[in-house]
């Protein structure tokens, strides 16, 4: 199993996982992501397999590149 199969989103197509900018900054879809139990696996894989647009793990791009950025600065 895998941690996919407990995503809050699983099943879901839902374009505020994609935002267009300016575009309430994904909030229906972090709204989403914090109910989700698995959000750190998440945004490790978005972080590992470079996944550039989307929410991900409850994090926009923006917000993802700045944990990146942390990440090698530590």
């Amino acid at each position: 199993m895998s941690w996919r199969d407990s995503a809050a989103c699983l099943g879901t197509f839902d374009p505020a996982f994609f935002p267009a900018k300016g575009y309430q900054s994904g909030r229906k879809a972090k709204a989403i992501c914090a109910t989700c139990p698995v959000t750190a696996e998440c945004l490790d894989y978005s972080l590992t397999y470079r996944a550039y647009y989307g929410i991900w793990g409850g994090l926009s791009e923006s917000q993802r590149h700045k944990v990146k950025r942390k990440g090698k600065a530590a």
